[in-house]
């Protein structure tokens, strides 16, 4: 007899990787929301929508493996993109540049999180039937170009924010 979803070390990892899509792809829409003058903003709502759509494959994935949603830790995931907000950034009334900077290492990492994802899951893939190995590729795949496009902005949102002062802002992410 195998242990129930509930109890599987799958379930809880999961709901881990559940907890940070939530998170990621709320940070993700924020900060297209932040920059919709910027030269950059369509490809903000583009990789905020991919994530949004990572997000929905991870669920539908925990579907087929019988894996339940533990509601509770969506909502944590929400809270903690909300507290991200309240972080020290030197304003008080207006977004501070730094906050660029910030919030494109956190979202890195959490698509760094999310290829790990995907390329322990296609590990197991040949023992699972529930999980397709294409899929997971083709999401592996595109969590690799995200992260390469978050690396480019943060090259770029990194020499405007912290380089001597030479006038430049950041307000270009």
């Amino acid at each position: 007899m195998s242990p129930s979803p509930r109890g599987r070390p799958i379930a809880v990892y999961l709901n881990d990787h559940l907890t940070g899509a939530v998170a990621g792809a709320a940070l993700a829409r924020r900060m297209a929301g932040a920059h919709l003058e910027s030269s950059r903003a369509g490809a903000l709502r583009e990789l905020a929508d991919d994530i949004a759509q990572d997000r929905d494959a991870l669920l539908r994935i925990m579907e087929r493996l019988g894996v339940p949603v533990h509601r509770y830790r969506t909502w944590l995931g929400l809270a903690a993109e909300r507290a991200g907000r309240l972080k020290p950034n030197g304003t008080l009334v207006r977004r501070a540049p730094l906050s660029d900077l910030v919030e494109l290492e956190t979202l890195r990492t959490g698509v760094e999180g999310k290829a790990a994802l995907w390329r322990a899951l296609l590990a197991i893939a040949g023992q699972e039937p529930q999980l397709h190995e294409a899929e997971l590729e083709r999401l592996a795949e595109r969590a690799r170009d995200q992260a390469r496009l978050l690396s480019d902005w943060h090259h770029t949102v990194s020499t405007q924010v912290l380089a001597p002062d030479t006038g430049r802002t950041a307000a270009d992410v």
